[in-house]
C-alpha cells in the first residue's frame, strides 16, 4: 500500500479540499437498505462507505490515520480495508501471504468500531484491480450505498491508466490524501471529473510499509510505527526477514 509521497512543495489550488456539508437529517437509526448506522450518523441518508484498498505489508499508523481522517471529513458510516489478493504492480518483490496481510489488517483495525476488513480481493483470485474491488463491493452492498475510495493523492495522477478507468468514477468518489503543505501538481489531475475527486490533507505521518519492512529486516524497532499487535504478529511469524524482498523466481 501507499502512504502519500511528497509532491512539489509549491502551492497549487488543485490541492485545496473543503469539508463536505454535514448531512442534515435528525436522528441515528437504520438506513433504508437495512445496514446498521454507526452512532451519530443521521437517519435517512444514504450509507457512506469508505474503501481503503492496499497491500498492507504491513499495515501501519499512516493507513489508520488517513482512514480515520477521511471518515471524519466525509461523515462515513464505515471504512472497509481491502487487502489485495495479488498486487499486480508489486511482482518485483516477494509479498507476504494474503492470509498474513489479512490477519495483520484485522488486528490493526479491531479497536475501531467503524473499521472493517473485507476478503473480497483475496477470494477473487488473480491480479487485483481497483475496478474489480469496487464492482464486487457494489454488488455485495447494493446500489443504495455511496462508495468513497481512499488512496494517495499522487496515485490520482495515474488513475486514467488504471484498468477500467472509464468505469471508476461511476463506481465511487475518489479521495486522495496528502501531507499538510504538500501540493499535487499534475496536468492529469485537471482532466479528472472535479465532482468525483477530493484532495484532502491529513496529519503528517512519514511512515511507509517499505520503511517498516526495511527496519524489521535490519533488526530495528518498528514500535509506534505500526500498532502493537502488528509488531507482535511480525515477530511471531518471522516476517520481513532476509529474502522476503527478493524477486519471485521466473
Amino acid at each position: 500500500m501507499w502512504w502519500p509521497s511528497p509532491c512539489s512543495p509549491s502551492r497549487s489550488s488543485c490541492c485545496t479540499a473543503t469539508r463536505p456539508a454535514a448531512p442534515t437529517a435528525e436522528a441515528p437509526g437504520v438506513s433504508e437498505t437495512g445496514l446498521a448506522r454507526k452512532p451519530g450518523t443521521p437517519h435517512g441518508q444514504r450509507y457512506r462507505l469508505g474503501v481503503m484498498g492496499g497491500t498492507f505489508d504491513p499495515i501501519h499508523h499512516g493507513h489508520l490515520v488517513a482512514a480515520s481522517e477521511v471518515a471524519s471529513k466525509f461523515y462515513l458510516d464505515e471504512v472497509v480495508f481491502v487487502p489485495t489478493g495479488r498486487p499486480w504492480q508489486k511482482k518485483a518483490r516477494r509479498v507476504s501471504s494474503a492470509e498474513d496481510r489479512y490477519l495483520m489488517t484485522t488486528i490493526a483495525t479491531a479497536s475501531n468500531p467503524r473499521f472493517t476488513v473485507s476478503r473480497v480481493d483475496i477470494e477473487r483470485g488473480g491480479d487485483t484491480y481497483t475496478v474489480d474491488t469496487l464492482k464486487d463491493l457494489r454488488a455485495e452492498r447494493g446500489d443504495d450505498v455511496d462508495l468513497f475510495f481512499i488512496t494517495g493523492a499522487d496515485a490520482l495522477a495515474q488513475i486514467l491508466t488504471w484498468r477500467g478507468a472509464d468505469q471508476l468514477f461511476d463506481l465511487a468518489h475518489f479521495v486522495g490524501v496528502t501531507r499538510p503543505g504538500v501540493e499535487l501538481e499534475s496536468p492529469a489531475v485537471a482532466h479528472l471529473p472535479p465532482d468525483k475527486i477530493t484532495l484532502l490533507e491529513v496529519p503528517a505521518l512519514a511512515i511507509s510499509s517499505t520503511a517498516c519492512r526495511a527496519r524489521a529486516l535490519a533488526g530495528e524497532p518498528i514500535w509506534y510505527l505500526v500498532p502493537d499487535g502488528i509488531v507482535q504478529y511480525i515477530q511471531k511469524r518471522g516476517l520481513y526477514q532476509l529474502g522476503d524482498d527478493a524477486p519471485h523466481p521466473a
